[in-house]
């Protein structure tokens, strides 16, 4: 089965009112989600709001699990945690689904929009200046942990 359709089902799935555990690939959303190592918990998105994580399809050509940074006038634009420049945009009706929780490579379920983890995000967010040298750190401590495993 391809990507498409597993993302396509999950989508079908929480908007039927079911939590649907998703893997995510890739580094986009470092330091808060680890791709490769961890999910997150998708539900129907009620009302996104700025600081959500969400699965959105993107440029009408790609799905992103991405944080809303920006919502005017029906438009949303998102950008990666991990990501150092770059935005992506769509339609408020194109976010399929909102992220609620972290499962970690334990199993442990964390929520995304506990008190700390918003303020760490703010946070992040205006460390955007200086997030590459951050980055950079989290990606070696994160290959050199995996190996060691």
């Amino acid at each position: 089965m391809n990507d498409m359709i597993i993302i396509q089902e999950a989508i079908r799935l929480a908007n039927e009112g079911f939590s649907v555990t998703f893997p995510v690939k890739g580094w986009s959303m470092l330091p808060f989600i680890i791709g490769g190592r961890e999910s997150v918990i998708l539900q129907r998105p009620v009302s996104p709001r700025v600081g959500d994580v969400v699965l959105a399809w993107v440029e009408g050509n790609r799905y992103v699990v991405h944080r809303i940074i920006r919502i005017e006038d029906g438009q949303v634009t998102l950008m990666g945690d991990g990501n150092v420049a770059g935005t992506e945009h769509c339609a408020i009706s194109d976010v399929k689904a909102i992220a609620t929780h972290v499962v970690d490579a334990a199993g442990r379920k964390h929520d995304l929009y506990c008190s700390w983890r918003r303020w760490a995000a703010k946070v992040w967010f205006w460390l955007l200046p200086i997030r590459r040298y951050l980055l950079a750190i989290i990606r070696r401590w994160l290959k050199t942990n995996v190996k060691n495993r």
